[in-house]
């Protein structure tokens, strides 16, 4: 949001209020995400992008992305 990549018609405050209600979970980094990050071919160099897709291959998720660089990855992903 700070960068003008994400404009929300709700405050963020209105969207944390929203994953509660909706019964979403916000995982914390946890060890095994960061191990897994350092095993990552350097594809992607955002250090955030990165973090997504080790915690999706710890945790057996699926990643809902339009970046062709995730998309490289050997993890799951729909767009």
């Amino acid at each position: 949001m700070s960068i003008g990549k994400l404009t929300m018609a709700i405050s963020f405050e209105e969207l944390l209020k929203e994953i509660k209600y909706c019964d979403f979970t916000i995982l914390q980094v946890e060890d095994n995400y960061l191990r897994e990050v350092i095993k990552l071919p350097f594809i992607h160099k955002d250090p955030f992008d990165r973090l997504i897709i080790s915690t999706a291959i710890s945790e057996d998720m699926t990643i809902i992305t339009a970046d062709e660089n995730i998309q490289k990855y050997n993890v799951p992903w729909i767009w």
